[in-house]
């Protein structure tokens, strides 16, 4: 038995071809008539089709072949899922597809529609990880055309579905607006969603299945075409025969249809009526395409330990190349000879296309790498202000910064996002209550009122779809401003964040489609400002749902920007700082807003009101990275560090220390991404001890493990005393129990006298 298979499927192929006995008299027929009774699908098109299908086959037996030889680095192939092809085809060229990591002959048959491609150049470009492949240079192996109309795509666990749900919910959404979508989609365009049948079962695809059927039920337009590639197996895992099936065939709000690939013809005509009804009803299609699964999940995967030889070679048995290829001959599509000349020429012009790829440079730098992932820096963020009329118009009155009243941190949001939308007419307010409700905690109030439904909107309630949604919107056109309503929650589908929106940029260098004064942004990018209400110290509330301090989730995730505005003022430069940052550069922004502090008004004492702050000036920004000092002096002999909740407790501790005749300064670091550590390093020099107030728990829940590790390592401040203060590793409990392991202020206070007493060296 031959434990690899690549041999037995392809000769089994060829062998079918070589012996073929020739047409049946009884089936030939021009080549623009149908070449079955079943099916509109002529025999000139059938033909175009197989020759993606072959591309496709070939790439992947070449693709293994190129490994074993230590040049490619990507063996998952589409052999048995040929008939995407199919789908390629017939959509149009503007029908925005999110793939499936087995959808090689879709891609094939895509490209061969476009202009000035090359896709087999490409194809080895991408399985040699050179640094000139055009979708990703050379940082994964993926599948995308911004040409084409296909968004670089690595998901593996379909976590693809939210946000192709969210693209194809925006295009409605945005003509309501007056604005047409990105890229020219036209207005009859449907999304194309594929993916495979252990995918199903993740609770990511369920997610985006269910907000489909939702959005029906809701009757907002939801013109998506779902395809299952049901090859039975997930890596080793059989799924049952029936289950896909069972698990679609009723659900609400999405049209089934089902085909098998064993029959091409009758696959061309369900696609041909699922597109049809997904682009006149502008409801969502649900395609089970029964596949089979050849040669394993990846190189990597021998079948024969899982699976026994009699199924492998059923399986082979049922390629469904095998079925089409003999249709071709028997029908007079195309002869013998000339359709082993179409192999053996496309297996020429992919093997001369992996020897020149595979001389292509490679990423030979941190540099290169990481490019995708640099924030703007100083002075490339700006901020659009729509005319004095309109804001007048959307306040209703005098504008904010003609209040002389300082105000809390929730009265200001509100402000701050009613400038946002005044000024950029793509950009839409959601989430779960943030429309009439103005929000759990007023961070929406007013919104709706002045914006209505078509741009500030409530969401079923799941994260995931949540940050689905504004996935989708953002590469379709709009500005997204979702909001998540705790910081809990958030990991319910952080995912959403750092496998798939962070990650879109890093997957799609090389394309520059919107030029911005100073800066370029891929033509594939995530642009979104995400508001969560979290942090804890909520009074009279609570539980670890909502008193949660979970930043570090959030901390390692490459590329993001992290802000966590303490006071009014700082929110609203914030908010128009990451507007800038996501409109413009294309960056995924994440405003964490400590919901402790909405409502707080005063600093030290009831009614002084010193924790209310002025609207800041329409145009003025905060720039990413920039930390703030507070009553810094010469003879300070502690720098407190902190962010968020802890600034405040601190302040408050500053103040009482001095009562003491301790001087200490307090930095407010406010970006946690990108982290100000330059000017952390430039306060401590100053005054040779630190004290870092971290309101997270002490195991890597918040910044101060990195900051220490950066402290430690500078030489120049060899010799200064550095501690922190943070919360106990536990969830947050109920009532006053949460004070006995969070951050409080007699400990900032005991930690900084401490300090204070312990000699620099």
């Amino acid at each position: 038995m031959s434990i690899r298979r690549e041999g037995p499927v392809a000769e089994r192929l060829l062998a079918l071809i070589r012996e073929h006995p020739g047409p049946d008299r009884a089936r030939t027929g021009p080549l623009d008539a149908p070449i079955a009774p079943h099916s509109a699908m002529t025999r000139r098109r059938a033909v175009l089709i197989f020759e993606s299908a072959i591309q496709s086959r070939l790439q992947d037996l070449l693709s293994r072949e190129l490994k074993d030889r230590g040049i490619s680095y990507y063996t998952i192939g589409s052999a048995g899922h040929e008939a995407n092809a199919i789908f390629g085809e017939l959509l149009a060229p503007t029908d925005t597809a999110f793939l499936h990591y087995r959808s090689g002959a879709f891609m094939a048959a895509r490209l061969r529609r476009g202009r000035g491609e090359t896709p087999f150049f490409d194809a080895m470009l991408s399985f040699c990880a050179s640094a000139e492949d055009p979708v990703s240079g050379g940082r994964h192996k993926v599948l995308g055309s911004p040409r084409m109309h296909v968004p670089p795509q690595t998901s593996t666990i379909a976590s693809h579905l939210p946000k192709a749900l969210g693209f194809a919910m925006a295009m409605s959404r945005l003509r309501r607006q007056g604005i047409e979508p990105a890229s020219g989609v036209p207005l009859d365009s449907i999304v194309y969603c594929s993916f495979g049948d252990a995918s199903i079962n993740h609770a990511t695809a369920q997610a985006g299945l269910h907000a489909a059927g939702a959005a029906v039920l809701h009757a907002q337009p939801c013109p998506i075409l779902y395809v299952c590639e049901d090859n039975g197996i997930g890596i080793s895992v059989r799924t049952p025969d029936d289950y896909v099936e069972r698990m679609m065939k009723q659900r609400p709000g999405i049209r089934y249809f089902t085909c098998d690939s064993s029959d091409f013809p009758g696959v061309w005509a369900t696609a041909q009526r699922a597109i049809q009804f997904v682009r006149e009803q502008r409801r969502p299609a649900f395609v089970h395409l029964r596949t089979v699964r050849l040669m394993g999940h990846a190189g990597s995967d021998v079948e024969a330990n899982h699976m026994p030889l009699e199924q492998i070679e059923a399986n082979e048995r049922r390629d469904p190349l095998l079925g089409f290829a003999e249709l071709l001959l028997s029908t007079g599509a195309i002869g013998r000879d000339e359709l082993l000349a179409l192999y053996r020429d496309t297996d020429a012009r992919l093997r001369r296309a992996a020897t020149e790829a595979a001389s292509r440079p490679k990423l030979t730098g941190v540099g290169e790498i990481t490019a995708p992932l640099l924030r703007p820096g100083r002075g490339q963020c700006a901020i659009a202000v729509a005319s004095e009329q309109r804001r007048r118009e959307v306040f209703g009155g005098p504008l904010p910064e003609e209040d002389a009243r300082p105000r809390h941190l929730a009265y200001r949001i509100p402000q701050a996002l009613t400038d946002i939308l005044a000024a950029y007419p793509n950009a839409f307010v959601f989430g779960e209550d943030v429309a009439r409700k103005g929000g759990v905690y007023n961070a929406t109030k007013g919104l709706y009122e002045r914006f209505r439904g078509g741009r500030v909107f409530n969401t079923i309630l799941d994260e995931t779809t949540i940050l689905g949604l504004a996935q989708g919107m953002a590469q379709a056109g709009c500005l997204p401003i979702p909001e998540i309503q705790y910081l809990a929650y958030l990991h319910n589908a952080i995912d959403q964040i750092r496998g798939e929106a962070a990650s879109l940029q890093f997957f799609s260098t090389g394309h520059n489609s919107l030029d911005h004064p100073g800066h370029q942004i891929s033509s594939y990018s995530n642009p979104m400002v995400v508001r969560i209400a979290g942090l804890a110290y909520q009074k009279g509330f609570g539980g670890h749902f909502h008193n949660d301090n979970s930043v570090g989730a959030l901390l390692e995730i490459p590329g993001i920007v992290l802000g966590v505005p303490a006071r009014a003022d700082d929110a609203v430069l914030m908010l128009r700082t990451m507007t800038g940052a996501a409109h413009d550069h294309g960056m995924v922004n994440v405003c964490l807003e400590p919901i402790a502090l909405y409502m707080q008004k005063d600093l030290h004492e009831p009614g002084d009101g010193l924790w209310q702050f002025a609207y800041p000036p329409p145009h003025e920004l905060m720039e990413l990275g920039e930390g703030r000092v507070y009553e810094p002096s010469d003879d300070d002999a502690l720098t407190i560090v902190t962010f968020g909740n802890g600034l405040w407790m601190s302040l408050r501790v500053q103040r009482r220390l001095r009562q003491r005749g301790i001087s200490v300064r307090v930095f407010d670091l406010r970006w946690l991404m990108p982290l100000p550590i330059e000017q952390v390093k430039e306060h401590v020099r100053a005054t040779g001890r630190c004290l870092i107030v971290d309101e997270c728990r002490a195991s890597n829940a918040g910044p101060s493990p990195l900051l220490l590790a950066e402290l430690c390592q500078d030489p120049e401040l060899a010799g200064c005393v550095l501690r922190r203060v943070a919360a106990v590793d536990s969830y947050v409990p109920l009532a006053a129990a949460a004070n006995l392991v969070l951050v409080q202020e007699p400990d900032i206070e005991q930690a900084a006298l401490q300090l204070c007493e312990e000699r620099v060296r």
